[in-house]
């Protein structure tokens, strides 16, 4: 971090920030909420006096800045707001957390103490699976220091221009690994879209930035035809007797450019680049039948789409998000989605916890529950997991990320309880959602009443009735059968325990042995952990509990001192390498090394390969990863494993780029998509490849039914311009649709 005072000038638009910030709060401060912010702003001046932020500005722009973004935009209170103020100050300045403690409220000290990283971390396998598992874990204390950490996050990534290359693209992959789903399932929707631009923007800077421009050039266009969509219906509408207001937007970038990818379409086929979101302002008992009764408006004019009717007035999302979405036939025939909803509805759609909270107090109409038990639960199955004890981060993170779906299905119980839970849940995931005792013991489960596999993946309206058994055990095969966090979390929990017991009869067995034998357990145990090839005693205990290690073994060794000792293999059998022995292995050939620098060195000083799963060609963005026994792989930046890698081993990626020009081939796949004329195909588009654009064919597989072929092409090409003009030209042969690149 640069180090320089903040000058005269400075200061002005400091204060001026801080300034705005409080005029903006003063409305919501209470008691001794002032001065608490005041003094938040003075110690967080005087810690961050001489830092800079990459741009070069002051640093304590930034803490102000999150700040804002709290209250303003996530809707947050002031004690968050001077949590934000506070929260790089321990970690970055001479501050510790007893300053805080000295001067501020335990609430605020528990959230700058949750927003502050871990130190120390240099022995563990992810130094990033560390800190996300403790910021994750402070989500059933106090939730606000998730939410302060996506203003955090939301402001580096608004500024990170200034960030070189590689660091934007770690960022962007912790961001997309964890962040944005998280930001979903708290319902902050306006958040979650902008990361998830913000990731495309550094990953794939092309395909947004011709998005971009398509949708500013036809924004006048929309706005037109959102004007002759709406009028015949004002009338309509103002007969209701209800307040509203309408408005248009655009879906966000990377929405329009997933769709672009999954349906293998252009831009200008996507038939519902906006949607018309018309939002009532009416009192809450009133707000489903107003709903309903705008909708019918809408469908007396416009013929609707049955299946794209989505209703979450009557049944909100798990992360509370409610309205009424239905797709119609416009003018001009033009598919549009119409979103109704509520102000109340569209507060909590756009800043989802915090707003949802702030309606915490309203009885709902429809079942008569606190709005906030939408989040309860969900709080309640993070919490289950902690209790699932991980003894690994990584781990621990994996199993949290499945509870922030994206998709999910509506299940219920024999009583008729709703359960909300993830696309793809099986019936044992049901029985943890349960109980996780209904889990443990669960030994039959029948589905609309009929008797099912505990692996039957689960649809929207199923019952379930899990039977249960107290003999019942989990075992490693219900790993395979669910999906959930929870349900791993306390599978994993349930093995471990029985690990453990198991253990401790192997660790019983070892004890006596080398009592008889005449030695300290304590001396020698981690000498046989290592020589058996195990990471820690556990591990040891309960290969001897299960056999794996036979108390046998411990005959070739001999006791010299109270201490085993190896006792040598015969003289004339050699003695297995060791590292230093080991011969060293050479490079591979030349002629299949790509210029490539890693960290602005030359790779050929490294060991390296081009990976597999997204085969890398020249021009691509890319960067080094370094295995753990493999040397290091070279990935695409898009590679569908480049956001777990980045995410949770950033430590291990460096920086890679292409150097000049290569001789080297590189052999890409692609995808081709098209209508069958029934004669010709195959020839007109090898043709194409090997004769006119002179490019090798490695492999070619077609398969045409009922009017439409994919084919699967691989081939050489000499870099990423080369195949782009492949892709042009085999998009503009007559009859094919789509031109894909695709990875393993």
């Amino acid at each position: 971090m640069a180090r320089k005072e903040i000058d005269e000038k400075e200061m002005v638009v400091v204060q001026a920030a801080f300034d705005k910030l409080h005029e903006l709060i003063k409305p919501r401060l209470m008691g001794d909420d002032e001065a608490l912010l005041i003094k938040a702003y003075e110690l967080a001046l005087k810690g961050h006096w001489t830092q800079r932020r990459k741009s070069g500005e002051p640093y304590i722009l930034h803490p102000i800045e999150v700040a804002r973004i709290c209250f303003q935009e996530i809707g947050l209170g002031p004690t968050a707001v001077i949590s934000a103020l506070l929260h790089d100050v321990v970690e970055d300045t001479k501050y510790e957390l007893e300053d805080i403690e000295k001067h501020f409220t335990d609430k605020i000290t528990l959230i700058v103490n949750g927003l502050t990283k871990l130190d120390g971390l240099y022995n563990v396998e992810s130094p990033q699976a560390e800190n996300f598992k403790k910021v994750i874990s402070t989500l059933t204390q106090d939730v606000r220091v998730v939410l302060i950490k996506m203003a955090d996050r939301i402001h580096n990534l608004r500024t990170i221009d200034v960030m070189p290359r590689h660091k934007q693209l770690k960022i962007a992959a912790e961001t997309s690994y964890i962040y944005a789903p998280l930001a979903h399932r708290l319902g902050l929707y306006g958040i979650k879209t902008e990361f998830q631009d913000i990731i495309m923007k550094i990953n794939e800077p092309e395909k947004y930035g011709e998005i971009a421009e398509k949708l500013a050039s036809s924004e006048d266009e929309r706005q037109s035809y959102i004007s002759e969509f709406i009028d015949p219906l004002r009338k309509k509408l103002e007969d209701l007797g209800l307040k509203y207001r309408v408005h248009g937007r655009p879906k966000a970038i990377y929405s329009i450019y997933n769709k672009i990818k999954k349906k293998g379409v252009s831009f200008e086929e996507i038939y519902d680049l906006f949607a018309v979101r018309i939002i009532l302002d009416v009192d809450l008992e009133k707000e489903k039948t107003s709903c309903w009764n705008v909708y019918s408006v809408i469908t007396d004019f416009y013929n609707p789409i049955p299946e794209r009717l989505k209703d979450w007035v009557t049944t909100p999302k798990g992360n509370g998000y409610e309205s009424l979405h239905t797709t119609v036939i416009g003018p001009n025939g033009r598919y549009v989605e119409v979103q109704i909803r509520t102000e109340r509805m569209d507060d909590i759609a756009e800043r989802g916890f915090a707003a949802h909270w702030k309606y915490k107090e309203i009885e709902s109409i429809n079942n008569n529950k606190s709005n906030s038990s939408v989040y309860d639960r969900w709080l309640d199955s993070i919490r289950d997991m902690l209790d699932a004890n991980h003894s690994d981060a990584l781990e621990f993170v994996t199993d949290f990320k499945t509870n922030l779906f994206n998709e999910e299905i509506y299940v219920f119980t024999p009583n008729g309880d709703m359960r909300i839970l993830p696309k793809g849940a099986t019936a044992l995931d049901f029985a943890f959602d349960i109980h996780s005792d209904v889990g443990y013991k669960a030994t039959a489960i029948k589905v609309n009443n009929k008797l099912v596999p505990m692996g039957f993946k689960l649809s929207n309206g199923d019952q379930l009735h899990v039977t249960t058994q107290k003999n019942q055990k989990p075992n490693e095969n219900w790993l395979k059968m669910v999906v959930t966090g929870k349900a791993r979390a306390k599978i994993r929990s349930a093995m471990k325990e029985e690990r453990r017991k198991a253990g401790e009869v192997g660790k019983e067995s070892l004890m006596r042995k080398l009592k008889n034998l005449k030695v300290d357990f304590e001396e020698n145990i981690d000498m046989l952990v290592k020589h058996f090839g195990f990471v820690s005693r556990p591990d040891l205990y309960f290969a001897v509990a299960n056999e794996t290690v036979k108390i046998s073994e411990l005959k070739a060794f001999a006791v010299e001192k109270g201490k085993l000792v190896l006792i040598p293999e015969d003289e004339g059998e050699p003695a297995p390498p060791t590292e230093e022995t080991a011969p060293k292995r050479t490079k591979k050939q030349k002629e299949v090394k790509a210029n490539i620098f890693i960290n602005g060195e030359a790779a050929d000083d490294y060991k390296y390969e081009l990976a597999l799963c997204c085969k890398p060609v020249q021009g691509d963005d890319i960067f080094a990863y370094t295995t753990s026994n493999s040397g290091m792989k070279i990935h695409r930046t898009v590679c569908k494993n480049a956001t777990h890698l980045m995410a949770n081993f950033g430590y291990r990626v460096m920086k890679a780029e292409w150097q000049g020009n290569t001789s080297t081939n590189f052999a890409v796949d692609l995808l081709i998509t098209g209508v069958d004329s029934g004669v010709g195909v195959i020839q007109m588009i090898t043709n194409e490849i090997s004769n006119n654009l002179h490019m090798n064919i490695r492999s070619f597989s077609m398969e045409g039914k009922e009017g439409y072929f994919e084919g699967k092409i691989s081939m050489f090409v000499s870099n990423k311009n080369q195949l782009n003009i492949a892709v042009r030209a085999i998009e503009k042969l007559p009859g094919v649709q789509s031109v894909i690149r695709i990875e393993k």
